[in-house]
């Protein structure tokens, strides 16, 4: 009776064994994977991250709404020109020639803005685009985890824990494992989220910046720019989670608790994915962006 117990025992030993061991095998490739393409995912320029979709959003920019942006520069300046002759008259002034030729050079800046608008927002991401490239060699480092590094002779380690530890550390391990596709996901979204958004915000460019020279529209196509800035420096925030992440996984301390190194590692993942989250609002209240 004590053989036959003694054999079920060794199996279910023998099967938790294998499936912690196929857990933290590979556990982190996945996140380690995503988290070393964010700096080539974020340095990348729009017309380089996706041909296809540069190219179609730049036709609706320039095909859509620029005759859009023309009609509204057109409606705006005129009422500005309106306003200023019927504040002029209110006032029983004379006209004053200059304001005319102001206006006009005001109009005519106003259509070279809104003519070269896709000029300047790829500008603006060209920027961005420099400061990564300066900034990625510098401060990035090992980001990669491997939980053969933190746990030492992990065969040994399980052979010594009992049923019940074998067991709690089986459930621990998928649960982490499940989280860690979830984290992946969160990292993707975040980067690939950051880049439609770009491609959003630049298809309606000319709209915006037609309102530029207005004085009291002109509120308008600022706060675009700043939020174009805010997106272009939000890959340098990224760039920073992930080079304060790295700083972290390197200064991580190799342990014998096996569930103490899974959630240490773990941990900093999420932290990671939590920082990516904040990058976007962060860049906005930067530069004043709403």
């Amino acid at each position: 009776m004590d053989t036959i117990i003694q054999a079920i025992e060794d199996w279910f030993r023998e099967i938790l064994t294998e499936g912690i061991t196929t857990n933290l095998t590979g556990l982190f490739d996945q996140v380690n994977e995503k988290v070393g393409e964010i700096a080539g995912q974020v340095g990348s320029t729009p017309q380089n991250w996706n041909t296809a979709i540069f190219n179609m959003v730049h036709n609706l920019s320039e095909n859509v709404m620029v005759p859009i942006a023309g009609v509204i520069l057109a409606i705006v300046m005129t009422l500005e020109l309106i306003q200023m002759i019927v504040d002029r008259n209110n006032f029983h002034n004379d006209v004053d020639t200059f304001q005319f030729f102001k206006w006009a050079f005001k109009t005519a800046g106003a259509v070279l803005i809104v003519t070269n608008t896709w000029d300047i927002v790829m500008a603006v991401f060209d920027l961005g685009h420099e400061i990564i490239v300066e900034s990625a060699g510098v401060v990035i480092g090992d980001t990669s985890i491997d939980m053969t590094d933190f746990i030492t002779d992990l065969e040994g380690k399980l052979e010594a824990m009992s049923i019940g530890g074998l067991i709690g550390l089986w459930m621990q391990s998928g649960i982490v494992k499940i989280c860690m596709g979830i984290l992946q996901i969160c990292i993707l979204v975040v980067v690939f989220g950051r880049m439609i958004e770009i491609y959003l915000v630049t298809s309606v460019a000319p709209i915006p910046m037609a309102t530029m020279m207005n004085k009291e529209s002109g509120q308008m196509g600022q706060n675009y720019l700043r939020n174009l800035f805010a997106l272009a420096f939000q890959a340098f925030l990224i760039i920073v989670c992930v080079a304060i992440y790295a700083a972290l996984v390197e200064n991580i301390t190799v342990t014998d608790d096996i569930s103490y190194a899974i959630w240490t590692c773990m941990g900093y993942t999420v932290l990671l994915c939590f920082s990516l989250f904040k990058t976007g609002s962060l860049a906005k209240s930067i530069f004043n962006a709403h």
